[in-house]
């Protein structure tokens, strides 16, 4: 990997207008994604996430824009483009998978035929070699006997098959970024696992960057290097994955981490996260995650903690690591 991020957020914010006042659904969010990384983008439902990725693609549903910040792609910056510049750089240079696949794939054509078009929509090939490339794609995604599968529809294939099919349509035309949103929520434990392992091993032989969103630390513990966290459209940790997952610094990732249940560990229950995500509309004044926090203190009130060096990554804490992991 090298030193040159892939995809660079910084201090992205992303704003919906109504009638009775705008929401901040993501405020000053920073990361980056180096070529060949896979970075986890986890939290509750609501956190930000998704709405991460769909503002990298510029795929955010109107009035919802982004009101501040940068997004850079390989060096270039794109929040700034037009709308038919940005709609060449999805796809060719932005792949993107989501949680069901169906969603993804027209029913009505075959898989060859979606991949053929997708091939040619990005790259000046013969359809001859299109249908030769989406052969090479099913069979590089670990779809058995491709040279034949490529003429059936998707009903005709398994939900890990499918899924499988839009990890092609992704790398079809071989971007550096592929943000994959949930991609592995929708199958059975063992189909994850060979999801997860076929992009840990897209990213090593292809160097291709990857934001990986989802709800399941066990998703991101298995296949990240890198796992930002996320609380009501705001960054509050980010950093190596064994070491947030071995020793989380802010009070909500080890809430996180403490809910995960763990084989031959005796416990007599899961610890939980008292309360709910608060509305992006009543989001309580200083740390987003006081009315929650365990370890909630008057400064936690007052003032909004930003990202320091905190562990082995940053977080956005007032209370020492030290004294969070005492506390646990």
């Amino acid at each position: 990997m090298t030193d040159q991020p892939t995809l660079d957020v910084r201090n992205l914010r992303v704003e919906f207008p109504g009638r009775h006042g705008t929401v901040t659904a993501l405020d000053d969010v920073s990361l980056s994604v180096l070529p060949g990384e896979i970075l986890g983008v986890v939290g509750e439902s609501g956190a930000g996430k998704s709405m991460t990725g769909l503002a990298v693609q510029r795929l955010l549903e109107p009035p919802g824009h982004i009101a501040g910040g940068q997004v850079w792609l390989n060096g270039r910056r794109i929040d700034s483009l037009s709308e038919p510049e940005m709609e060449k750089i999805r796809g060719r240079e932005i792949g993107a998978i989501f949680q069901d696949p169906l969603t993804s794939l027209n029913p009505l054509f075959s898989v060859g035929r979606q991949l053929v078009e997708t091939i040619r929509l990005h790259g000046d090939l013969s359809r001859t070699a299109a249908k030769a490339r989406a052969v090479e794609l099913l069979a590089e995604v670990g779809i058995p006997a491709p040279a034949d599968r490529i003429e059936h529809y998707p009903h005709q294939f398994s939900g890990g098959m499918r899924q499988r099919v839009v990890i092609a349509l992704a790398l079809a035309a071989r971007p550096k970024l592929v943000i994959a949103d949930e991609p592995t929520t929708a199958l059975d434990v063992s189909i994850q696992a060979q999801i997860t392992a076929l992009l840990r091993k897209l990213c090593k032989e292809h160097g291709t960057a990857v934001m990986l969103v989802t709800h399941d630390m066990g998703v991101i513990a298995e296949t990240a290097d890198r796992v930002a966290v996320m609380y009501a459209g705001r960054l509050v940790e980010i950093g190596p994955v064994a070491e947030v997952v071995a020793r989380p610094c802010h009070p909500y990732t080890r809430g996180l981490m403490g809910s995960i249940p763990t084989l031959g560990a005796r416990v007599p229950r899961l610890a939980q996260i008292d309360g709910a995500m608060p509305r992006l509309d009543a989001i309580p004044q200083g740390c987003a995650f006081n009315p929650r926090c365990p370890l909630v203190q008057d400064r936690c009130l007052r003032e909004r903690p930003e990202l320091r060096p905190m562990g082995a990554g940053h977080a956005a804490c007032w209370i020492d690591a030290a004294a969070t992991e005492k506390a646990a």
